[in-house]
């Protein structure tokens, strides 16, 4: 039913509220997107200068729970992200 969607804690840093971003995963007390921290890291950024870039609105461990989490939800749907069939 709209309108009932509820705010979801992910983890101890992250959280979707349909009231914040569209319901997007943001860090607690922001509207940071998890995906924008999360291409930083994936682009080689240290994880000090992405705090910086945030003006510390995000922690080391606020990172490290979005890397762990996006690396659960990888596994759990791998079969989503194959390009193409390799022979056996």
């Amino acid at each position: 039913m709209a309108g009932t969607e509820k705010s979801q804690l992910l983890g101890r840093y992250i959280i979707t509220d349909p009231q914040i971003c569209h319901g997007k995963p943001v860090f607690r007390g922001t509207r940071i997107f998890v995906s924008d921290v999360l291409e930083m890291v994936a682009e080689g950024m240290a994880w000090e200068t992405i705090i910086e870039q945030w003006h510390n609105s995000i922690t080391k461990e606020a990172i490290a729970e979005a890397v762990k989490l996006s690396s659960e939800a990888f596994f759990r749907h791998t079969e989503e992200f194959v390009l193409e069939p390799t022979p056996a």
